[in-house]
């Protein structure tokens, strides 16, 4: 017989669902991402869902931790909060998924073939930033400068 829930428990209870809806996004949009409905679930659905759980994690425990986002120690003081860590790490699921969906759809525009997008869609995935300055440049070069407007 188990014990009572813990709100530790809960909280890695929504950690482990938020991180595999975003892992059955990504593996969506590596896939299948002519899908249309890949578009609708993993550009939509999902970040979607993922954001309706990062504003329940902020309005349940918004002004609970200490820090804040003025300096580095403020930002590590208000991570220490097991649940706005929680926050934080959903707000980048959704973020990323999103930005991989773009990227897709970007490089579709611009006649980019899918199977040069996947690394800088991997790299999206783990590393945020780097796979979209990757998705950037490979853009750039596929495109023969960086067009910022369609």
């Amino acid at each position: 017989m188990t014990g009572p829930v813990t709100i530790a428990d809960m909280l890695q209870s929504i950690f482990s669902a938020c991180s595999s809806l975003a892992v059955l996004g990504w593996g969506l949009l590596l896939f299948l991402p002519r899908q249309r409905m890949v578009h609708l679930a993993a550009g939509v659905a999902i970040p979607l869902a993922i954001s309706v759980v990062y504003l329940v994690l902020i309005a349940r425990h918004f002004g609970q931790g200490e820090g804040g986002f003025g300096s580095l120690a403020d930002v590590a003081r208000l991570f220490s909060n097991p649940a706005l860590l929680l926050a934080g790490w959903v707000h980048y699921l959704a973020f990323d998924l999103f930005i991989g969906v773009w990227e897709v759809r970007d490089a579709r525009r611009h006649d980019i073939s899918h199977v040069l997008v996947v690394p800088c869609l991997l790299l999206t995935f783990m590393l945020g930033p780097i796979g979209l300055l990757s998705y950037w440049a490979l853009r750039s070069w596929r495109t023969r400068g960086l067009q910022l407007m369609p």
